[in-house]
């Protein structure tokens, strides 16, 4: 798989390098982002470009510390581009942390070099020491080298944790998040790679404009944005091709990359992982709070409290499961809703982990059959966020009208139903009876309500427009509310929104000139 994706970070490091060359100072990095999400693999590019001496060393889980200075002695012999000095400096392994960070600073005596520690929160894990004694030879030595230093960990708890103020690297390093690709990146990466559609030819990854954008919206749906992942659905002509293949494979990567990743980040946690499939399992992976104790085994009031503390550890600490509220609704509100944060994870605990025994006993079709079965019905809302990211972030860009939408349809003016708007979410009502996909806010006034149909051969339709009109004397100070149709199939000749967005339309919203 080509380099796809990344540039805009590859650009960023090596301003940063430049900047460390020239001025002779260092620099220390702390980057964090999710397991699979390619931060090793970005900064593996990023050396390997750089034509600068380098080491990257990889920490080892539960490793005492003799083991990991011996591997990062190793790691040193192997790089490309070696440090100077480095058969002689490192003929042996470093004693402790003290004499490794000694040697590299005899290294970077000699010019500009890049040491890379990636998995860093094992180390730290492994000798408690590891902490102070970089602060030290930071404070002391290497600040004042040209050395960039970098620090990567998977553990995204951990990682924020290390540069908090009670931590010796506090207000040390600059923080950097690695995120898996976003929609448009994998519009990029799926390229013109793929053919037909999954049905009659249509919905091609293959095929340009409307019907390429929903494709690369309904990849991120499955893969999350997870680079092997996406590299996978690329070498097939389908998705729904690729998920079936996968399902097929107890091993294969859309199975085991969650697996992996969520026994990294939860290996002691059970009620947690319960509380995961009590939320994702759910048909449309959204659930409320009742509904999730529901889920849980034991008796309600202990359900309710193993839910409780669970929920603060996958909500505050690792940002797993995610929380709606109604739009302009107060902070304490009892309406809320929880979803697993992650597209892939959320699509896992759907339709992987409930099938797990049974692919294993090698009835694979039971499993695809479910995914065949649900998957419209659980896309249609998983979509949703998506959605509404891609409205905060043309609202933050300017006018829609200026990204490339399809409206307006019947004139609601220049600015869009997003430009300067404060608020961009769902809302509905204590009984459900009434639920809106899209409500744009300024202040205490809604400026547009919308509705999601995610469907590529039915157009958006006159009922469903007069529905959603209707909901304009439903929600609070929504009466002159402009109505917004997201539809990738277009709108029915006789339904006049006042604005159109096709997927096209929300793809421009990580346009390169977008991008944060």
């Amino acid at each position: 798989m080509e380099f796809v994706g990344r540039g805009d970070q590859l650009r960023r490091l090596s301003a940063l390098l430049a900047e460390v060359t020239a001025s002779g100072n260092g620099r220390m990095l702390a980057v964090r982002g999710r397991r699979q999400v390619g931060k090793s693999r970005l900064f593996t590019r990023f050396v390997d470009d750089a034509a600068t001496p380098y080491v990257f060393f990889t920490a080892i889980k539960n490793a005492p510390r003799g083991q990991q200075l011996a591997a990062f002695r190793d790691d040193v012999l192997v790089s490309r581009q070696p440090l100077p000095e480095a058969a002689a400096l490192f003929a042996s392994a470093a004693t402790d942390w003290s004499d490794l960070f000694g040697r590299l600073r005899l290294a970077a005596q000699h010019g500009p070099v890049v040491i890379v520690i990636d998995e860093a929160p094992w180390a730290v894990e492994t000798d408690p020491t590891f902490e102070g004694r970089l602060q030290k030879a930071w404070d002391t030595q290497m600040q004042h080298l040209p050395v960039l230093l970098v620090l990567i960990g998977s553990d995204v708890a951990m990682m924020q944790r290390l540069t908090e103020h009670d931590r010796p690297l506090y207000g040390r390093a600059t923080e950097q998040v690695v995120a898996p690709f976003n929609p448009a990146e994998v519009a990029a990466a799926l390229g013109d790679r793929g053919g037909r559609g999954d049905r009659g030819g249509r919905g091609a990854l293959g095929d340009r404009g409307g019907r390429h954008a929903m494709a690369a919206f309904d990849a991120f749906l499955v893969t999350g944005g997870y680079p092997r992942l996406v590299e996978n659905v690329a070498r097939h002509e389908t998705l729904a091709g690729f998920v079936r293949e996968q399902l097929g494979d107890e091993n294969s990567d859309l199975i085991v990359v969650a697996q992996r990743s969520l026994d990294a980040e939860f290996p002691a946690e059970a009620q947690a992982r319960r509380v995961l499939t009590a939320i994702g399992g759910h048909p449309v992976g959204v659930a409320t709070f009742s509904s999730a104790v529901a889920a849980l085994p034991g008796s309600t009031k202990a359900a309710e409290t193993g839910l409780t503390r669970a929920l603060t550890l996958l909500v505050d600490a690792k940002r797993v499961v995610a929380v709606d509220r109604p739009a302009l609704s107060r902070p304490g509100t009892r309406l809320k809703r929880y979803r697993i944060a992650d597209p892939y994870l959320r699509l896992w605990f759907r339709f992987v982990e409930p099938q797990l025994a049974n692919i294993a006993r090698g009835r694979a079709d039971i499993a695809i059959g479910a995914f065949e079965a649900g998957w419209e019905s659980w896309r249609g809302v998983a979509v949703e966020p998506v959605v509404r990211e891609a409205l905060r972030r043309l609202g933050a860009s300017g006018p829609v009208a200026g990204a490339g939408a399809s409206g307006p349809v019947a004139g609601a003016g220049a600015s869009g139903p997003v430009a300067g708007i404060d608020e961009v979410g769902a809302w509905w009502n204590r009984d459900n009876s009434v639920e809106v996909d899209i409500v744009t806010s300024r202040g205490a006034s809604v400026v547009a309500l919308g509705s999601i149909k995610w469907r590529d051969r039915r157009p958006f339709s006159r009922a469903e427009l007069d529905a959603l009109a209707a909901q304009r004397g439903v929600v609070p100070c929504a009466g002159g509310a402009a109505l917004v149709a997201v539809c990738p199939a277009g709108v029915h000749p006789d339904a006049h929104p006042d604005w159109l967005l096709r997927a096209e339309d929300l793809l421009e919203a990580w346009a390169p000139e977008s991008t944060d």
